[in-house]
């Protein structure tokens, strides 16, 4: 079987093997860089959402893969706090598109400035802790929870939604 990851973001595809290989034998995964089109910082759970429809279906499109997954990260304002949001779809060769969302935490406001200001939370990241491509590491939520969870499994618990909406919807097509 054929799963595509669409981004080369390592927190992103470590939690989409992880779950894969959890529930899946014989997995080829294919990690490919395409665009979400949608801003470099998503300002809403909308935009987040349809950047992540957007990975997974050009993800297939580039690949053929039985499975392609889209992971994003965003932000979203509510009541003046500024929250980071994260969403994922999966996208399947008969054209079914499954989406979750994921854990939300808010950021500190010198943080949420910085990206009101047009900066995005990736570098904000990095320059805010002095460390490199957080990004791909412990993210924003792991130095917000004080290492309690990191990037890789608050994905990993957008893609466990993904893949369990996938069976479901499978298992109900065969009876």
């Amino acid at each position: 079987m054929k799963v595509a990851i669409g981004t080369l973001n390592k927190a992103k595809t470590s939690a989409v093997e992880k779950i894969i290989n959890n529930h899946t034998t014989n997995v080829q995964f294919i990690y490919i860089n395409v665009e979400s089109e949608v801003s470099n910082q998503p300002f809403s759970n909308e935009e987040t959402r349809l950047g992540a429809i957007n990975r997974a279906k050009n993800a297939l499109k580039e690949t053929g893969a039985n499975y392609s997954f889209g992971l994003e990260g965003g932000v979203q304002e509510i009541d003046g706090i500024m929250y980071c949001v994260n969403w994922g779809a999966v996208a399947l060769k008969n054209g079914a598109v499954y989406t979750a969302q994921g854990a939300s935490f808010m950021l500190p406001e010198e943080i949420a400035n910085k990206l009101r200001d047009g900066e995005e939370l990736g570098p904000v990241m990095d320059e805010y802790t002095n460390l490199k491509d957080i990004r791909h590491t412990e993210g924003a939520v792991g130095i917000f929870t004080n290492g309690l969870i990191d990037r890789t499994s608050m994905f990993e618990h957008i893609v466990t939604l993904l893949i369990g909406q996938v069976y479901y919807f499978e298992k109900m097509e065969n009876i």
